[in-house]
């Protein structure tokens, strides 16, 4: 996939105003945190309480103002197969009105660099695995989270046809499954691992002698550390520009059963795991091939232990002031 942008990508300016949409998430508490590391001097974000980023004026009205040069776009409406499920229209409309807004905002304005977020779940359900970007509108997704697969696959769309139209370097990254500080550890709304974290935390609290899980278990996740993750999306925005989506992830999987038995352990739970078969299990397997970000000279360097621990850390610190 080629397109007429003349682009040779090189380090940021420190100095430049960088906008990072979704700041106080998972990815964007991480991507905020690198830039800090790196010596980014002017990074700004906003609550969802100080800028609806489903609210168009007010988000051309922001960006009008700060003139960012750079921007991430992290923000969106997340959460695991239960929500997504149960709210379809919800992870579709506002996750499209947050991407429309901040990409026609940004490309009003001129922002010269542009790294837009998505997730892996934008692959056919039953795509080869390991998966390639070239993987992408090739089968039919997974249904209980299609219409948020749909949200981010307009948003690669978008950021190509950008591209296209007005000559702007303006990127793609789809990362794996993503764990670490500022999750979404409620018990409806998170994805499997934090779930699971909180779920075998309280039983160690609360001495209960079993854990229930949806599902086999035998269903494969890769897991990268939203610190890998940040670090390969500013490592993406000074080596690497071209239309194609890039996937981020640490090129290797395990099962879920595994990662509820490190859990276990990495918390201290000596009880029961037992598996509710009657719960779906989701895509069978989801390995992301990463050969083209190996290519870009980037791999991970947080193993799922160690990454494991310091998640485990986070949450019993931050524990009574999560989202419940």
């Amino acid at each position: 996939m080629t397109d007429n942008v003349d682009f040779s990508p090189g380090k940021l300016d420190r100095g430049a105003t960088f906008y990072v949409a979704g700041h106080r998430g998972l990815v964007g508490s991480a991507i905020v945190r690198r830039l800090e590391s790196a010596g980014f001097e002017n990074i700004i974000g906003k609550t969802s309480a100080e800028l609806d980023l489903k609210d168009r004026d007010s988000v051309f009205r922001f960006l009008a103002e700060s003139k960012p040069k750079y921007v991430v776009l992290a923000a969106a409406k997340v959460g695991g197969i239960m929500a997504n499920n149960t709210f379809p229209v919800d992870f579709l409309s506002d996750n499209i009105r947050i991407q429309v807004n901040v990409l026609d905002a940004a490309r009003e304005v001129g922002v010269e660099r542009l790294l837009f977020l998505g997730s892996s779940c934008i692959y056919p359900k039953f795509a080869e695995q390991p998966i390639r970007e070239d993987s992408l509108l090739t089968g039919h997704l997974e249904p209980t989270n299609d219409a948020y697969a749909i949200a981010k696959i307009a948003g690669i769309l978008h950021v190509q046809a950008v591209r296209r139209q007005y000559g702007l370097p303006w990127i793609s990254a789809m990362p794996t499954n993503l764990y670490g500080p500022n999750d979404n550890f409620s018990p409806a709304g998170s994805h499997v691992l934090p779930a699971l974290i909180r779920r075998y935390d309280e039983a160690v609290a609360s001495g209960a002698e079993a854990v229930t899980n949806w599902g086999t278990g035998t269903p494969r996740r890769e897991f990268l550390h939203s610190d890998d993750m940040a670090d390969a999306c500013l490592h993406l925005l000074e080596h690497y520009d071209g239309p194609q989506q890039v996937n981020v992830g640490s090129g290797t999987d395990v099962t879920i059963g595994e990662i509820a038995e490190t859990i276990a352990s990495v918390v201290g739970f000596t009880g029961e795991t037992r598996w509710d078969t009657s719960k779906p299990d989701g895509t069978p397997q989801k390995l992301l091939d990463v050969s083209k970000l190996r290519e870009a000279g980037w791999t991970a360097k947080i193993g799922l232990q160690e990454g494991l621990e310091r998640t485990v850390a986070w949450y019993r610190d931050h524990v009574t002031a999560l989202r419940s």
